[in-house]
């Protein structure tokens, strides 16, 4: 038996990409940017290193979601992972990136990038993002590593 479920959280690093296939299916291409936390031997600080994610969202609710899917956006996205290799003048390429089935903001529409309110959520049926209950406000900034816990 295999898995292929990932799970990320971070800011959208470009605006929305909306495009369609010949036959007319619907897909939006976006980035995210997620943080790994790693400890600086020389200095003992921790450091936050980038790692840049395309993802890819196909059918109805990607046409929905390029309108609110912008630079900055936080989301969670919820897919699994699809490697590609193709051949582009001679030379071969490949990438890895989510195939979504999954998306939820994680700031709301109203606020900067910088707010972690979170409010507005994007279910498998859903055609476009709808008001939720407003969770209370949680520090995301914030991380637990395996020496921050006590056990």
């Amino acid at each position: 038996m295999s898995i292929n479920r990932v799970i990320i959280s971070g800011n959208l690093t470009r605006d929305s990409e909306l495009r369609s296939t010949a036959s007319g299916l619907p897909v939006l291409g976006f980035g995210v940017a997620v943080n790994d936390r790693r400890k600086n031997q020389q200095t003992g600080e921790w450091e936050d290193y980038p790692n840049f994610i395309d993802c890819t969202m196909f059918g109805a609710r990607a046409e929905s979601l390029s309108r609110y899917l912008s630079k900055g956006t936080k989301v969670s996205v919820e897919g699994k992972l699809r490697w590609s290799q193709w051949e582009r003048e001679g030379q071969k390429r490949s990438k890895l990136e989510v195939i979504v089935d999954e998306l939820e903001f994680m700031s709301s529409r109203n606020s900067d990038s910088s707010s972690y309110g979170g409010g507005y959520a994007a279910p498998a049926a859903a055609p476009a993002p709808a008001p939720a209950a407003v969770p209370p406000v949680v520090d995301a900034s914030s991380s637990v590593y395996d020496e921050d816990i006590p056990f």
